[in-house]
C-alpha cells in the first residue's frame, strides 16, 4: 500500500464485498422478500462449518458497506416481478429468491448461494427497462446455479498452497516469480470464464422468460458509458462497482449479442420499459442526507450543519466513512469527524500521537470562520501533510491534506480548503434536499439539451442525461418519449 493510501486508510473498516463473491446465505431476519424455507446449497458448503460461519457474517457487512437497505414498496414489487419471471424458467423453479435493494449510489449486483440476491439503487437508476434488470439478475443467478463461489474458493486455496510451496522452495528467484505470475493468470482466466458462463446462463434465462435477450449487451454498453462518465466526474468508490470484478470488454458485448441471436433478430422479446420506469420514478439518486451532499466543488452536510469547498480541478468522493477529494499533482484531501472530550484542547489533540511525522513547532491555535481550530504540518515517507482540526457545533472535524514532498502546492490548497469550512445556517440546512430520479414525458419542442438543463445538483448535465437514458451523442428525443432526469423535487 502506498504511503498516501496508508495515511488515508480507515482502521477497523470491513472489507468491501467484491461483485459476484458468494457464500452460504446468513441465517438472519430482515425486511424485504421472503427467503426460501429450503435454500438450495451444495452439501459440502452446508457441511463446512467454517465456510458457513464466514457466510453468516457477510450480510451485516454487505449492509454496512452499501448503506443498508433501501425501502420502497413500489420499487420492490417491480423488482420482485422480474425475479419471479426468471424463477419460472430457471433450472430449479421451486427455488425462492430473496432480494435486498441496497441503499447505495454505486452500480452493483451480486448473489449468495441459497437464493440471496443484492442490487443497488445506483444500478436501478442506470438501467432503462425490465429486460436490462432481468439480464443483471439472471447473470447473478447464473453464478449461484453454477456454484462459482465454491469453485473459486477451492482454486484460491490451491493457488495459495502452491504459492507457499514455490516461495519456500524457490525463494525470490526468477523461476519463483514466473510461477507466481502463472498462478495469478490462472485465477484471472478462471474469473473471466466464470463471468462468460454466467453471461450465457443469464441470456438464456431472460430469453426463455420472454425478455429482450439483447438487453445484456445493451446494459454492458451502458456500464461502459457510466465508467467513462465516472472517470471524468469521479463519482463514488469504483471498488464497489459492478465492473470492479466483472470484465467489460467489446468482445464480451459481442459475445452477448451473438448469444442473443439464438432467440431471433433484434426486436424479439419484451423490454417492459413502462413498468420499470414507473417502479424507479422517485428513486433516491446520489448521496443520502445522512452522508451529506456533494454539489460541484462543495460538500454540505445538513445533519451536521457544516460545509467546505475544494479548489477547481479536485473531485470529491463521499462515503459513509469519510469524504475524500483528489486533485492535480497527486494532492489528496480527507475530511472526517472525531470524538474528543470538550476539556481537551485542539492543540493537545494534535500532539496526542495520532499524527505520524508531526513537526511540533508548526502546531498553531487558530480561528476559522468563528470556529476554534488548530493546524499543523507533518512529513512521512515521501509525503507532506497539512492538518486542520476544527471544533464546531459541539463536534470536532479534521481536514487532512497530503501532497508529495516535492510539491509546492500543499499550503495553498490546504489553506483554501480549511478557510472554506463553515457552519450552515438553519435556512441553508432546510434548503438542502436529496436528489431523485424523476421520469418525465417529453413535450413538443423539447430537446436533450433542454431536458438536461432541468436537472439540479449534478455536473455535466447533458453527459449525465445521455448516460442515464442510454443515448448516444447523436440521438434525439421525440414528443411522448419517457426519459429520466435528476431533480430535488
Amino acid at each position: 500500500m502506498k504511503p498516501l493510501a496508508r495515511f488515508f486508510a480507515l482502521a477497523g473498516l470491513a472489507v468491501a464485498l467484491a461483485s459476484c463473491q458468494m457464500f452460504t446465505p446468513p441465517d438472519v431476519q430482515e425486511n424485504g422478500f421472503q427467503p426460501s424455507d429450503k435454500p438450495i446449497t451444495v452439501d459440502n458448503v452446508v457441511a463446512n462449518a467454517k465456510l458457513a460461519e464466514m457466510a453468516k457474517a457477510q450480510h451485516p457487512r454487505i449492509l454496512a458497506t452499501y448503506g443498508g437497505e433501501y425501502s420502497d414498496p413500489k420499487l420492490e414489487r417491480m423488482v420482485a416481478k422480474v425475479v419471479g419471471n426468471l424463477t419460472v424458467v430457471s433450472a430449479n423453479p421451486t427455488q425462492t429468491y430473496r432480494i435486498t435493494i441496497l441503499n447505495s449510489p454505486n452500480v452493483n449486483a451480486f448473489a449468495l448461494p441459497g437464493g440471496y440476491l443484492y442490487v443497488t439503487r445506483g444500478l436501478l437508476a442506470l438501467a432503462n427497462d425490465s429486460s436490462e434488470l432481468a439480464a443483471v439478475i439472471a447473470h447473478e443467478m447464473g453464478h449461484v446455479t453454477a456454484n462459482h463461489g465454491l469453485q473459486r474458493q477451492q482454486l484460491e486455496a490451491e493457488e495459495g498452497l502452491a504459492t507457499k510451496v514455490v516461495s519456500d522452495v524457490l525463494g525470490d528467484s526468477p523461476t519463483a516469480k514466473a510461477a507466481l505470475i502463472r498462478g495469478k493468470l490462472r485465477l484471472a482466466q478462471f474469473s473471466r470464464n466464470q463471468e462468460l458462463q454466467a453471461d450465457a446462463i443469464g441470456i438464456k434465462s431472460i430469453g426463455e422468460a420472454g425478455y429482450d435477450p439483447y438487453a445484456a449487451g445493451r446494459f454492458l454498453q451502458s456500464m461502459s458509458a457510466y465508467t467513462d462518465f465516472r472517470s471524468v466526474s469521479g463519482a463514488t468508490d469504483a471498488s464497489l462497482d459492478f465492473l470492479a470484478t466483472h470484465p467489460n470488454t467489446p468482445q464480451r458485448i459481442d459475445l452477448a449479442q451473438r448469444l442473443a441471436r439464438n432467440f431471433g433478430p433484434p426486436g424479439v422479446g419484451t423490454r417492459d420499459r413502462d413498468a420499470f420506469l414507473a417502479g424507479i420514478d422517485g428513486l433516491l439518486y446520489g448521496d443520502t442526507p445522512e452522508e451529506g451532499y456533494v454539489r460541484g466543488q462543495t460538500f454540505l452536510h445538513p445533519n451536521l450543519g457544516v460545509s467546505f469547498t475544494v479548489p477547481d480541478g479536485f473531485i470529491i468522493d463521499n462515503t459513509a466513512a469519510a469524504v475524500t477529494a483528489t486533485g492535480p499533482g497527486d494532492i489528496a484531501i480527507r475530511f472526517d469527524g472525531v470524538a474528543i472530550d470538550k476539556s481537551v484542547s485542539l492543540i493537545d489533540y494534535i500532539r496526542s500521537g495520532w499524527v505520524a511525522g508531526l513537526e511540533d513547532a508548526s502546531v498553531r491555535q487558530e480561528t476559522i470562520n468563528g470556529n476554534d481550530a488548530a493546524t499543523a504540518h507533518a512529513t512521512a515517507q515521501g509525503w507532506q501533510f497539512d492538518i486542520a482540526v476544527i471544533r464546531a457545533g459541539g463536534q470536532v472535524y479534521r481536514l487532512l491534506t497530503a501532497a508529495p514532498s516535492a510539491s509546492t502546492s500543499l499550503d495553498s490548497v490546504a489553506r483554501s480548503v480549511s478557510s472554506s469550512f463553515r457552519t450552515l445556517s438553519p435556512a441553508e440546512k432546510a434548503a438542502l434536499k436529496p436528489l431523485h430520479i424523476r421520469v418525465v414525458t417529453v413535450q413538443a419542442g423539447q430537446t436533450m439539451g433542454s431536458l438536461a438543463a432541468q436537472m439540479v445538483g449534478v455536473d455535466r448535465k447533458l453527459d449525465l442525461f445521455r448516460v442515464l437514458n442510454a443515448m448516444s451523442p447523436g440521438a434525439s428525443v421525440s414528443a411522448g418519449d419517457k426519459v429520466k432526469i435528476v431533480t430535488d423535487k
